[in-house]
């Protein structure tokens, strides 16, 4: 059987082979993406110590977060509850999330919270960075976000139960299943120079714009998925495919994987999958000018001049688009 491949993609993941060994160089990410920095210890051997569980369950604070992924704060910290408020021992429906300062922590979907409530969007750049705050968030996001979607198992379609505190499920047949998380790739897509290619999504207001991202089909490497994505969503090819760093992206469950490429832009754009609104080249000088404005909530929010009068306006810190972008434009 012959096999024909794709030559576009053939060339655009071509470097790192025998045939096109030449090294391009490039920047590096300068800090460790912001939802990556987190000081939580998963204590991962705990999980299946039932015994261990509820012994520790006595001290242990606990995380209550609604369906919406919003949780309390107070004077700017996390809202950590005892566990024994929510029940005597460790409940079904309770997520252990690690140890932090000898105490067990665990997160549990709670409608009924009220207080000051807030999100990852909304509150990630303000947490400390030094802590266990990030850690917890996003890993309380993510755990939840699974079991709200896993109560049936997905090879015979039968009631599943958590199990190991709620690091997987159980089902009536005795399949266990794990939380997913969604491969997915971020690009910088820049010109070699003092150019970088910047999209903006349907969705977003008109002056926003970020870098080129999609998902990892099945059977797909990385750098594969980099080439055929940025050709399916603005029609151009890209080369010197290279990996900086990567975040969590518990929104709903995805890890953002991301790169950075080279494109020629004399190519024309064309947004044949129906994804990117507009899509344009931005020059270093501009970058640095949108990044001296902050995000675009700060933006937004101002009062002596609206994102409406920014020709580009850039997502904000919790995002690894924002650190590989800061890498590039300070190169």
């Amino acid at each position: 059987m012959s096999v024909t491949a794709d030559p576009a993609l053939t060339a655009a993941v071509a470097v790192g082979d025998g045939q096109y060994a030449r090294q391009v160089s490039g920047f590096q990410l300068k800090d460790v993406p912001l939802l990556s920095r987190s000081a939580l210890d998963r204590a991962e051997t705990l999980r299946g110590d039932e015994q261990a569980l509820k012994e520790g369950w006595a001290q242990a604070r606990l995380l209550r977060m609604n369906r919406r992924g919003q949780i309390r704060l107070h004077d700017g910290t996390l809202v950590l509850d005892e566990a024994v408020t929510l029940a005597a021992e460790p409940v079904p429906e309770a997520v252990f999330l690690g140890v932090d300062g000898g105490s067990h922590l665990w997160a549990v979907r709670d409608n009924d919270i009220d207080g000051q409530l807030v999100d990852l969007r909304a509150v990630g750049e303000s947490l400390p960075t030094d802590d266990i705050s990030l850690g917890v968030l996003t890993t309380a996001i993510a755990l939840l976000n699974w079991h709200d979607r896993a109560r049936f198992s997905a090879g015979d379609g039968t009631v599943t139960s958590p199990v190991k505190g709620g690091w997987s499920r159980i089902s009536e047949s005795g399949h266990e299943e794990f939380p997913r998380i969604d491969p997915a790739v971020i690009c910088l897509v820049h010109d070699g120079g003092e150019r970088v290619l910047l999209a903006r999504q349907h969705t977003w207001p008109p002056t926003m714009f970020s870098l080129l991202a999609g998902f990892v089909e099945a059977g797909e490497s990385l750098e594969r998925c980099v080439a055929r994505e940025i050709l399916e969503e603005v029609g151009v090819d890209v080369r010197d495919i290279r990996y900086l760093g990567s975040q969590p992206w518990p929104l709903p469950r995805s890890l953002m994987l991301g790169f950075t490429a080279v494109a020629d832009p004399e190519q024309p754009l064309a947004f044949s999958d129906g994804e990117i609104a507009e899509a344009h080249w931005f020059t270093r000088d501009e970058v640095r000018h949108a990044l001296s404005l902050g995000a675009w909530g700060s933006v937004t929010g101002r009062t002596s001049a609206g994102a409406e009068d920014h020709k580009l306006v850039l997502p904000g810190s919790i995002s690894i688009a924002r650190s590989i972008i800061e890498a590039w434009a300070g190169e």
